[in-house]
Order: structure tokens, then C-alpha cells, then sequence
């Protein structure tokens, strides 16, 4: 697919942004660790538009220690929407926390969810809740699809607890910085293992701020075959 690139690339370099859709992102302003204000939000939905992204999720946190509402986020995206003139088409969902507030979310069915009600979770990098199968079942009994954020930078999963999760009908979502290195090698030969074996659905920048981004985008680098993997996620599901 990219047989021009016959040396390592940065993802600036690769044309990856004019093909793959940004699945996860923390750049809706104000509502939680990521962008802070409105200017940041646009800079960065603007410098994501000049290196060919076309469509973008929104995927601010809720847990129980960042309790947003659906109707909250609801506005603030429309407001988001109205302040930037161009840019990627803009999604709004959301990430949560499987934790309390998740179940209560769950059961009142007031989930931020993306197309065909696949839901954006995630864990503690370092355990798992109690029952993690159990309450992904009940996702799924309850009609949604459920979408597992960054598996990779679970340190509790091994490939047998993402080949099972795979099994039950759970999406996998790779950050693209973890197969750049960003979060440590063990998180890397992960990713780059998982990606070779096509167990990947989405991909997600799980941006915070310009900064970070424009660091991995421009410095980090993949070579030709992590690539042409990485355009092609997407194309199984």
C-alpha cells in the first residue's frame, strides 16, 4: 500500500492520518485531563486537518471521579462544532471507566456510544475489575457493542486474555502511540504483536494535548510494514 516508503517513516511522513479514523482522542476542551480550553481545541483540530485527517471521535472520560454527563458533553461538543470553522468531521462518544458509575450508565442505558452502539471502555492499567467478562457480557446483553480501549497498556492482559476477549465479540482499539514507544517498550512489542496478528479494530491517538502529538507524529517512527498493518485496520470489521 505504501511502497514508496523504503526506510522508517514518521506518521507525518506515512499519509496514515488521510486514511485511518482517530477512534479515541481527549480533545474536547474543559471536560476532563485532556485539552483545557476552546483556542487549544481548534489548534490542534486544525493542525490534525493539514496532515489529512478526515474524521475524528471525541472520547471524553467518565468515571467516578469525572462524572460527566451525557447532556454536558452533548453541549459542549456543539460548541466545539460551532468554534471550529474546518477541521476533520467531528464524532462525539465517550470513555468510560468500567466502575460503578459505568454500571449505572449501563442500566439507565445513558451511554455516549459511536455507530451501532459500540461503546468506548477501559480499565486500571494495573488490575481488572473483579468480573471484566461478566460485565462485558452484560454490555452485550443489553445490546451494545463494546469497544476496549488501549489493551496493550493493560499490564494484567496477556494474549490469551485478548484472544478471549476477541472470542466473546469485543472490539480491540490500538493507540497509535503505543506501537511508537510512548508508553514503554513492553507496550510496544504488545501492540506490534498484536497488530501483526490482525487482532486490532480501531485505531486512536488518545491525544491530550497538541504537544504530545505533533512529538510522537513528527520524531517517532515505523517502518514500512508496520504501516501498510496499521491502514489497514479497519477493513475487517
Amino acid at each position: 500500500m505504501f511502497g514508496i516508503f523504503n526506510r522508517k517513516c514518521s506518521v507525518e511522513e506515512s499519509g496514515l492520518l488521510g486514511i485511518i479514523e482517530d477512534r479515541h482522542s481527549h480533545i474536547l476542551y474543559g471536560v476532563d485531563d485532556g485539552v483545557k480550553t476552546c483556542g487549544e481545541s481548534v489548534s490542534v483540530l486544525a493542525w490534525l486537518s493539514d496532515l489529512g485527517l478526515r474524521v475524528l471521535w471525541l472520547t471524553p472520560h467518565v468515571m467516578e471521579d469525572i462524572p460527566n454527563t451525557t447532556d454536558a458533553l452533548r453541549l459542549r461538543f456543539g460548541e466545539l462544532v460551532s468554534a471550529s470553522a474546518a477541521g476533520p468531521e467531528l464524532h462525539l462518544a465517550a470513555e468510560y471507566m468500567v466502575d460503578n458509575l459505568f454500571i449505572e450508565r449501563l442500566e439507565s442505558e445513558d451511554l455516549l456510544c459511536m455507530e451501532d452502539g459500540q461503546v468506548l471502555v477501559e480499565t486500571s492499567t494495573w488490575s481488572s475489575p473483579f468480573d471484566l467478562p461478566d460485565i462485558l457480557s452484560r454490555v452485550m446483553s443489553a445490546g451494545y457493542r463494546p469497544v476496549l480501549a488501549h489493551p496493550e497498556r493493560y499490564r494484567y492482559m496477556e494474549m490469551e486474555d485478548y484472544r478471549k476477549l476477541a472470542d466473546m465479540g469485543v472490539r480491540l482499539q490500538m493507540n497509535l502511540p503505543s506501537v511508537l514507544g510512548y508508553y514503554g517498550a513492553s507496550e510496544r512489542d504488545k501492540a506490534r504483536k498484536m497488530l501483526s496478528e490482525g487482532m486490532y479494530s480501531y485505531l486512536g491517538s488518545d491525544c491530550h494535548s497538541c504537544g504530545m502529538l505533533q512529538r510522537m507524529y513528527s520524531s517517532r517512527v515505523l517502518d514500512r510494514k508496520e504501516v501498510d498493518k496499521i491502514a489497514r485496520i479497519g477493513e475487517r470489521v
